[in-house]
């Protein structure tokens, strides 16, 4: 085992040209640099999406049972939400609409990565569509509510798909994928596009596109990786990357979608959750999982973030560690003046006495 315990032989590499649809490995420079990062620490890698890893009561995947019915095997929907035998349509294109749609089982994996095959699309021209999906694993299920079709307040991860600005002010470009971490006591505020509690984030350009789109979200040891293929290039690129994170296990996945006044098509073609093979210390494995509190180790907490016109954050009040690290500047600062009055000091008596 490698120094994160885990090792995927390809890593975050190219969708397989011949299973549309299923992200996995590719030759290429990739893989000797994966060979080389062996010696050291290991960067986060991809599954190869083979069919053992796959765990199928978690999975969301075509041809779908139940069409046609409000109802289907290890799904349930809500809301909006239609099934269809090419797509799973959470809302069409109109106006007030919400669904979603949940797994019934709990995931008790401790270590996983999802792939979603996704299409957000409609007929609105720029910043005239809204509002976007959301990926959720979390304690409660079925539970609507006013966060692109969901509830506020959630226990667990969630993953935003943002495709409109509700902040004018914002300098963000969108569509923009967000990664937010709740114990139930933040709430999201959409007025902001949820930069208060945001953890990290990225643009991505995933409305409209006339091919396929992929999302990846891996979790393992604590570390959170969100990964996109939206150019139709057979590769994953980089958009989250996070430690620190903690997750308890029995919670439940699941997907959803809002619109306001303004619309879009937001379909699910699939969802594939795969078991990474994580070799976990004998203290990690007596942990009592479904006891741990979602959190992330921060420095500082995301609500210390005040927003700013620019669309950037600026720091908050100062907390002790800020204080802490200002004191210790000035007092070096000081220290660093003293020694440079001392050495000027000594030098002009030096020639004060060559006068005499």
């Amino acid at each position: 085992m490698a120094a994160e315990g885990w090792f995927w032989r390809w890593g975050w590499g190219q969708r397989c040209p011949g299973r549309p649809g299923l992200p996995g490995p590719g030759p290429g420079p990739a893989t000797l640099l994966h060979l080389i990062l062996l010696l050291g620490l290991v960067a986060a890698d991809i599954t190869d999406g083979n069919s053992e890893h796959l765990k199928r009561e978690h999975s969301l995947i075509k041809p779908y049972q139940g069409v046609g019915s409000s109802s289907m095997p290890l799904w349930d929907f809500q809301g909006s939400t239609m099934l269809t035998s090419q797509y799973v349509r959470l809302t069409p294109d109109e106006r007030s609409k919400e669904g979603s749609i949940w797994n019934h089982q709990p995931c008790f994996l401790k270590d996983w990565e999802m792939h979603v095959h996704f299409k957000v699309h409609g007929t609105g021209k720029k910043n005239l569509h809204g509002d976007g999906i959301a990926l959720w694993y979390t304690r409660d299920r079925l539970m609507p509510g006013p966060v692109f079709g969901s509830k506020d307040n959630f226990h667990g991860l969630a993953i935003f798909l943002d495709t409109y600005p509700n902040d004018e002010t914002t300098e963000r470009v969108f569509p923009y994928i967000s990664v937010m971490v709740n114990n139930g006591s933040l709430s999201y505020d959409h007025s902001k596009d949820g930069r208060w509690t945001e953890l990290a984030g990225c643009t991505a350009d995933f409305r409209n596109r006339d091919h396929d789109t992929f999302l990846a979200v891996r979790y393992s040891r604590g570390r959170l990786t969100v990964m996109t293929d939206l150019e139709d290039k057979n590769e994953w690129k980089n958009c989250i990357d996070i430690t620190g994170v903690r997750l308890p296990t029995g919670y439940y996945f699941g997907a959803s979608a809002g619109t306001g006044d303004l619309s879009d098509n937001h379909d699910i073609i699939s969802i594939k959750l795969f078991q990474l093979m994580v070799e976990h210390t004998p203290d990690e494995e007596n942990i009592d999982w479904t006891k741990i509190e979602p959190g992330v180790n921060f420095l500082k907490s995301p609500k210390d973030n005040v927003d700013d016109p620019t669309g950037n954050f600026r720091s908050g009040p100062l907390t002790g560690w800020r204080v802490f690290l200002l004191l210790l500047c000035a007092l070096l600062g000081i220290i660093v003046c003293a020694v440079v009055g001392a050495v000027v000091f000594q030098k002009r008596q030096e020639r004060n006495k060559r006068f005499y």
